[in-house]
């Protein structure tokens, strides 16, 4: 089956740095709204079901002992798909580890029943050792 779809490059929308600045402000709160109640992930090698599985196991991994920082290199919008490219900046908790700054691809599949929610998200980082 083939799905074509027209990409438009443009600024990042708020809720995506809205759930960038949750993680990086390490509050988890109301950016991870852009979820839909039951938005899968398939993060590097975790599998997480539901927006508030996603939220807690994103919290334990930063929990982790770093600080991160995502910037938004490139935002692309093709409607019911949305692909984000970016660098996070992951700084140790501990100072005699080096800071890395792996590159991040994610795809954000919209829900169709609300287009303003984010159904699936399936994302690259890394690597991420320190």
């Amino acid at each position: 089956m083939t799905t074509t779809i027209t990409m438009t490059k443009t600024a990042p929308p708020a809720w995506l740095l809205a759930f960038w600045k949750e993680i990086d402000d390490k509050t988890f709160g109301e950016g991870f709204d852009c979820f839909a109640e039951n938005a899968t992930c398939r993060l590097g090698v975790a599998e997480w079901n539901g927006r508030e599985q996603i939220r807690e196991n994103l919290r334990a991994f930063i929990d982790t002992g770093f600080t991160a920082h995502h910037d938004v290199l490139e935002y692309w919008d093709g409607g019911p798909l949305k692909v984000f490219r970016g660098i996070v900046t992951m700084t140790p908790n501990d100072d005699t580890k080096p800071v890395v700054k792996p590159v991040m691809t994610h795809f954000f599949y919209m829900d169709e029943v609300d287009p303003s929610k984010v159904s699936a998200w399936i994302g690259a980082v890394g690597p991420v050792q320190f």
